[in-house]
C-alpha cells in the first residue's frame, strides 16, 4: 500500500469533526464529537471504543475513497479504477458484495427484462460469472448444465438465485486485474468513525480496524459513500433525511400527513437451510408431495419466541393486508406464487449431480423474519444493538416455528427436517452477517426523485436531462416500525438522476448505492441490486471524470458538453442511461440509441419511427 502512505499534515484537516445525529431541519441535529467515541461492529454485534487519545498514527491517501464494499461500493470501484482512478476501498465486514453476499439475499431482486435490458455489461457480466462459477465448480446434469440463463437454485422470485460464496469468488475475480495493478486497495473490517471537515469538503475520514483496533486516515480528492446505513452522513460529511416525508414536504400522493424520521422500512436477517429428508422416505420438495418423515434437526427456541410467535405473527401468509391465501410449503396453493419453499431457493438439488449437492438450500428473507421493532438509524450504539439482537432472536424464531410449528403439507406440524446451513452465511449463528438493509438515510441531494416521478401514465417515468443511469421495479416497502405501512406500487422505467447522487454543500462527496437522494417512496424501488449497481458505477465514473477536468459534479450538472461527456463514458462502457426493453448492452445500435435523445432531442419523434421499424420498443 505504499502509495496510500503520503503523510498528511494536522493543518489539512479540522481538529474534530461534528456528528450528525435525525436530519435535515427539524429531523436533522448537529453535536459536537465526544470525547470518547463507540462505533457499533454489526457483524460481531459489538461496540468498539475508540481511544480518544490522540490522532490516527497511520494516514493513508488515494484518488478515490470509496467506503462499503457492498453492490454499489463494487461497481464504483471497477469504473473507477478503468478509468485509471487510484481507489481505497473500505468495507466494515468481512465480505464484500453487501445485498448479494453479506447480507444474504443471494436471489436477486430484479426486473423482467434483466437477461437482455436494465442492467449494466459489468452487472450482467456479474450475474454471468456467478453461472459459470457453477459450471467449473459444480457438478451439474447436462440439461441445466446447457441453460443459459442457469438459475442454481430456481427460485420463482428471481432469474438467478445462487450461494453467497459464488458471489464472493466472483467478486474478487472482478477486483483482481485493478488489484494487480495496484490501483486498488481493498480493507475489510474497518469503520468510519469520524470525518473531518474542511469547510464544506471531506478532508479526511478516520477509520478503526474492529479487530485490531488500530486506526488510520484517509485523504481523497473524491469520497464516494457506498455504506449500507449512510455512515458519513451521519458523521457530518452532508445533510440526510431518514424515514417518512410528509406530503407537504413532496407532493406525494402517497406521503403520509406528517413526516415521521423514525419510520423507516423493516430490516431482516435471513438464513439458509438445508432440507434433508430421509434416504427413501419419498419424493423431495422439487417432486411437490407426499413427503415422509426425514432426518430430525432442532435449533434452541430463542428469546422472546412467545412474543414474537403472536406479534409478527408467525406464518406462511406474504402479507396480511393483501387478501391472498397462506403458502403450502411445497406445494402451490391456489391464490399464490409457489410454494414457499421455492421462493428463494439457493440449489435446486434436481439440477446438480454432485455429492455437493444432495438436498435443496433454500434462504429464508420473509415478512416472518422482517423486524420491524425499532430504527437501527438512529440511537445509541448500545440501543442500535439491541435492536440487532432482537431482530436476531426474530429470525431464529421463524426457524424455530419452520422446524416445529409450520402446518406440513400432508398434515401435522414442524418440518424437523430443516438443518440450518450456517455455512451457507458464513456465521456462527447461521443469519447473514449483516441484516439486509431495505432503506438507510438518504442524502438531500441537489435532485430529491419523488414518486410523482416514476408512476406516470406513460410508458416510461418522467426523462431526466441528468440520467446516469436506468432502473425498473415495484415501489415496495416492507411493513415500517412506526405506521406498519406496506405498499406495492408498480413504477414505471426509470432513470437515475446524476443530481440525485450529488450532495446540496459537500463538493467531492457522492452517494453511491441506496443512499441517494430519493424519498422514503421512492427508495422503495431504487433500493435493488441492479439499480444499486448502477449507482454505483455511475458514481465512479463521475468521480474520475471530475477528477480528470478538475471540476465537481455541481459543474457537470450546470455543463451541457461536460455532461454528455459523462453520459457517453457510461454509455461506452455498456452503462444504459435510457431504457429499452429490447436493447441488449452488445446491440451495434447501444451506443447510438442511448445517445440519442440527449443529444438530439429534435430527433426524438424521427426515433420513434426508426425503432418502429426496427422492431424495437422504447419503455414498456
Amino acid at each position: 500500500m505504499a502509495q496510500f502512505n503520503q503523510a498528511i499534515s494536522r493543518r489539512d484537516v479540522l481538529a474534530a469533526g461534528a456528528v450528525a445525529c435525525g436530519v435535515l431541519g427539524a429531523h436533522r441535529r448537529l453535536i459536537a464529537a465526544p470525547s470518547e467515541q463507540v462505533v457499533v461492529d454489526v457483524q460481531e454485534l459489538r461496540e468498539v471504543h475508540v481511544d480518544p487519545a490522540g490522532e490516527p498514527g497511520d494516514r493513508h491517501s488515494c484518488e478515490i475513497l470509496i467506503v462499503g464494499g457492498g453492490l454499489g461500493g463494487i461497481a464504483a470501484a471497477i469504473a473507477a479504477t478503468d478509468a485509471g482512478r487510484n481507489v481505497l476501498l473500505v468495507e466494515e465486514t468481512s465480505w464484500l458484495g453487501g445485498q448479494a453476499t453479506s447480507q444474504g439475499v443471494s436471489a436477486l431482486d430484479e426486473n423482467g427484462w434483466i437477461e437482455t435490458s436494465g442492467g449494466t455489461r459489468s452487472y450482467l457480466s456479474f450475474r454471468k460469472a456467478i453461472r459459470e462459477w457453477y459450471r467449473r465448480n459444480a457438478r451439474l446434469k447436462p440439461g441445466a448444465a446447457r441453460k443459459e440463463h442457469l438459475n442454481p437454485g430456481n427460485g420463482w422470485v428471481s432469474r438467478l438465485c445462487f450461494e453467497p460464496k459464488a458471489a464472493l469468488a466472483v467478486i474478487d475475480d472482478l477486483l483482481a486485474p485493478a488489484t494487480a495493478r495496484n490501483r486498488l486497495h481493498v480493507l475489510k473490517r474497518c469503520k468510519a468513525y469520524a470525518v473531518r471537515m474542511e469547510g464544506d469538503r471531506v478532508a479526511a475520514v478516520d477509520f478503526i480496524n474492529l479487530d485490531s483496533r488500530d486506526r488510520f486516515r484517509v485523504t481523497a480528492q473524491y469520497v464516494i459513500d457506498a455504506t449500507e446505513l449512510g455512515d458519513l452522513l451521519a458523521l457530518g460529511a452532508a445533510e440526510f433525511v431518514t424515514g417518512a416525508e410528509s406530503r407537504q414536504e413532496t407532493d406525494e400522493p402517497h406521503a403520509p400527513d406528517e413526516s415521521d424520521p423514525e419510520d423507516v422500512q423493516s430490516f431482516t436477517y435471513p438464513f439458509a437451510i438445508e432440507f434433508r429428508p430421509s434416504t427413501g422416505s419419498g419424493p423431495g420438495p422439487s417432486t411437490g408431495s407426499g413427503l415422509g418423515p426425514g432426518e430430525r434437526h432442532s435449533a434452541s427456541q430463542p428469546a422472546d419466541y412467545e412474543k414474537n410467535l403472536k406479534a409478527q405473527p408467525y406464518s406462511l401468509d406474504i402479507s396480511r393486508q393483501t387478501g391472498r391465501p397462506p403458502y403450502a410449503m411445497f406445494t402451490t396453493r391456489q391464490g399464490t406464487y409457489g410454494p414457499f419453499w421455492t421462493y428463494r431457493r439457493l440449489i435446486d438439488a434436481s439440477q446438480f449431480d454432485d455429492p455437493k449437492y444432495p438436498n435443496d438450500i433454500a434462504m429464508i428473507n420473509w415478512p416472518g423474519n422482517d423486524f420491524r421493532g425499532g430504527n437501527i438509524l438512529s440511537g445509541a450504539p448500545s440501543q442500535q444493538i439491541a435492536l440487532l439482537r432482537a431482530a436476531k432472536n426474530l429470525s431464529l424464531g421463524l426457524l424455530w416455528w419452520l422446524q416445529h410449528e409450520v402446518e406440513r403439507d400432508e398434515g401435522g406440524r414442524g418440518y424437523p427436517e430443516f438443518k440450518l446451513r450456517s455455512d451457507v452465511m458464513g456465521s456462527a449463528d447461521g443469519l447473514s452477517k449483516f441484516p439486509y438493509i431495505r432503506e438507510s438515510r438518504r442524502l438531500r441531494a441537489v435532485k430529491t426523485i419523488v414518486e410523482q416521478e416514476i408512476t406516470t401514465a406513460g410508458p416510461r417515468a418522467v426523462h431526466f436531462d441528468d440520467s446516469v443511469g436506468i432502473g425498473l421495479y415495484s415501489i415496495d416497502i416492507h411493513e415500517t416500525t412506526r405506521t406498519r405501512r406496506v405498499a406495492l406500487k408498480p413504477a414505471r422505467p426509470f432513470q437515475i438522476p446524476l443530481g440525485a447522487l450529488i450532495p446540496r454543500r459537500t463538493p467531492n462527496l457522492l452517494a453511491g448505492c441506496k443512499n441517494i437522494g430519493t424519498t422514503h417512496i421512492t427508495n422503495g424501488c431504487y433500493r435493488l441490486h441492479p439499480i444499486e449497481w448502477a449507482i454505483g458505477e455511475a458514481a465512479g465514473e463521475t468521480a474520475s471524470l471530475c477528477i480528470e477536468r478538475g471540476r465537481r459534479p455541481k459543474d457537470i450538472l450546470a455543463d451541457k458538453e461536460l455532461l454528455r461527456t459523462l453520459q457517453r463514458r457510461l454509455v461506452v462502457r455498456g452503462a444504459p442511461i435510457m431504457w429499452y426493453d429490447d436493447l441488449p448492452v452488445g446491440d451495434p445500435r447501444f451506443d447510438k440509441l442511448q445517445m440519442l435523445p440527449f443529444e438530439s432531442p429534435e430527433l426524438m419523434a424521427k426515433m420513434q419511427a426508426d425503432l418502429h421499424a426496427a422492431g424495437l420498443t422504447p419503455g414498456r
